[in-house]
């Protein structure tokens, strides 16, 4: 029997379905997401559970003139098999396949790309009045999950569009809120009269009819404060009142039949809706529904039968940052834990479990987060603010202005800092040594061991002002750990290989990228090329003295990082050189990193092996600076 999924190249062909056709369409839509993420990973329970609400959408709205917002994009799987994209739908995450995220260079039905939260109903806005100001005809509809409320930015558009009054309709995938919803009869009652066309209606023409009266302005006033009271005793929306906005819900967000008749009244609306769907993440697959740990974020290959990963992998970075956490707070019950809405992300669901007082989620707020932990650092405490290098980003302000400026000691761990694979270009952290080092009273680390990891921790904690320190994505190294974490002395680098006499080339490696710098230089070396090479340990402040030391010994210096080449760790070193005069004497100096680009969707070695970052990449640029040197000698 053929899949009614099979026969849907474009929304068009999904609006050929007759009502009752849909929810099968809902099932074969989930078995299909399953399926591709056992193989692919990916983020199963969010997007299980915005299905109905995907096909109901494309049902109603004719995408790409109605424009179809998403926030985050976890939701937007099924977004995707409905929109021309079926067919390679088992490509999502793999290199050269379809991106996790909505990308508007993917698919003309991709009307903003997104991959960090809260950004929805502002971008809708923006093009309702950019549609507006061309005069370009269409509607425009933003989904976003409860998750997305945590977050400043979603108010901040919430408030404008309210504000202006715009035609918008604003869908809240709400799987697990914060507010409970009242999900009665009562309130399904309401529900669909303040969503009828009779109600909208009937609503315009009193309005109209008391505006033309004597003292018509106070009787709206009275009526709108009674409907408003009325519907703050049987939902949660009065808060979306105050907004501006016309509450509608909760309404059960997985009968697809019941979403398509609300979202056909609530097309003609004139003015701003929000549209309250309750929803179950994971819905439709057991062990997703049951996993409240991991069932609403990306997850790794598994098991369709269980749910369960397909291989035990070994620890990883997160892992041992967070047991390294654990054993600090043991030590001081000064140390607190900080993350914005990633517990499990960040590995902090172990020091919550231990030190549920000491340990804060403050949700997707992360510039909260940072301007909370320097409140905590004026009072005597040592806060570690574990959030992931790419969603530090967005309190960048805080970072500088609330921490910074006032050398309050605040801990940054950065997780996922480098290349991160199959999360693509949105999730990338390869910003975070630029972005950071340029900060006054800040010091930049970055670990190149689980060993190291630990004693950078420790260094953290016991200097007097900000410190940042990122490490990768994937499993540790595997190097024995040592009995006690000690702490570094600041910007302080090391030498991992030295060789006997002048060597050919100096590398100057940070965090992840001293490994495979050490495991090139070894294979040079029996090819007779002598390589040494420096663990920089500090990106800020930089141990100037042995980069100048061990350049004037080599002539030439190669310098890796796993970071974005304009204003990373190289060009730190090359300001450095230039200040004590190197440059000018004839000290060649090669970088390797990230190009001035975004690095899309693929598998993390795969990757690191095309920029050159690994021990093959590595010993070929130290090979062409060898050659550098001979021909500039026998000049």
């Amino acid at each position: 029997m053929a899949r009614l999924l099979d026969g849907i190249d474009s929304p068009a062909d999904l609006k050929k379905l007759a009502p009752a056709q849909l929810p099968q369409l809902c099932q074969e839509i989930r078995d299909e997401i399953v399926q591709t993420c056992a193989k692919n990973g990916g983020h199963l329970g969010s997007s299980l559970g915005a299905v109905e609400i995907n096909v109901a959408l494309h049902y109603v709205f004719d995408s790409p003139r109605d424009k179809i917002v998403w926030d985050v994009g976890h939701q937007a799987y099924a977004h995707k098999l409905l929109t021309g994209r079926r067919d390679r739908f088992r490509s999502i995450r793999l290199p050269g396949g379809l991106a996790g995220f909505p990308e508007r260079a993917e698919s003309e039905h991709d009307a903003f790309g997104v991959g960090h939260a809260s950004t929805a109903v502002s971008a809708a806005l923006g093009m309702i009045e950019g549609m507006r100001l061309a005069g370009t005809p269409g509607r425009v509809v933003a989904v976003l999950g409860d998750g997305a409320l945590t977050g400043g930015v979603a108010f901040e558009g919430l408030n404008q569009v309210g504000y202006l009054g715009r035609q918008m309709l604003v869908v809240l995938n709400d799987n697990e809120m914060s507010i409970s919803p009242n999900v009665g009869a009562l309130s399904e009652w309401f529900s669909k009269k303040f969503a009828s066309r009779t109600y909208n209606r009937w609503r315009h023409q009193v309005k109209d009819f008391l505006g033309k009266l004597p003292k018509g302005a106070e009787a709206i006033e009275i009526i709108r404060h009674g409907i408003n009271a009325t519907k703050a005793l049987v939902t949660p929306g009065i808060l979306f009142e105050g907004l501006g906005f016309h509450y509608v819900g909760p309404v059960d967000g997985h009968d697809v039949v019941a979403l398509v008749e609300v979202f056909q009244k609530l097309a003609t609306f004139d003015a701003p809706v929000l549209l309250h769907a309750a929803t179950q993440k994971g819905k439709g697959y057991e062990p997703a529904e049951k996993d409240a740990a991991t069932r609403g974020h990306g997850l790794s290959f598994f098991d369709v039968a269980t749910g369960k990963p397909v291989k035990k992998s070994a620890k990883g970075y997160t892992d041992l940052f967070a047991d390294a956490l654990c054993e600090e707070m043991d030590r001081s019950d000064k140390v607190v834990a900080i993350t914005a809405a990633m517990l499990e992300g960040t590995g902090l669901v172990k020091a919550k479990a231990r030190f549920p007082d000491r340990t804060y989620d403050v949700g997707i707020a992360e510039q909260h987060a940072v301007t909370f932990a320097a409140g905590l650092a004026c009072e005597g405490i040592r806060p570690v603010v574990a959030i992931y290098s790419t969603f530090l980003q967005r309190a960048y302000d805080q970072i500088i202005h609330d921490v910074a400026l006032q050398r309050l000691p605040v801990t940054f761990a950065l997780d996922r800092g480098g290349i991160v694979g199959a999360d693509g270009k949105t999730h990338q952290g390869v910003f975070d040594l630029a972005y950071l080092r340029c900060v006054p009273n800040l010091v930049v680390m970055a670990p190149s061991d689980e060993n190291e990891l630990r004693h950078v921790l420790r260094t953290a904690l016991t200097h007097d002002g900000a410190v940042a320190f990122r490490f990768p994505r994937g499993v540790g190294e595997g190097v024995p750990l040592d009995p006690e974490p000690k702490a570094l002395e600041i910007g302080k680098g090391r030498v991992v290989r030295a060789v006997q006499g002048e060597p050919d080339v100096c590398v100057a490696a940070v965090g992840s990228t001293v490994r495979p710098a050490v495991a090139a230089a070894e294979a040079l070396a029996a090819s007779g090329l002598a390589v040494s090479v420096i663990d920089a340990r500090f990106v800020k402040p930089l141990d100037e003295d042995l980069l100048v030391a061990e350049a004037q010994r080599a002539g030439r210096l190669l310098t890796v990082e796993e970071g974005c080449l304009p204003g990373g760790f190289g060009s730190a070193v090359l300001e450095a050189l230039e200040r004590r005069g190197l440059v000018a004497d004839g000290v060649v100096v090669h970088r390797l990193g990230i190009p001035d680009a975004f690095v899309t969707h693929g598998d993390q070695g795969k990757q690191r092996a095309e920029l050159g970052l690994d021990a093959d990449g590595i010993a070929r640029a130290c090979r062409e600076l060898a050659k550098v040197r001979a021909a500039r000698g026998a000049a």
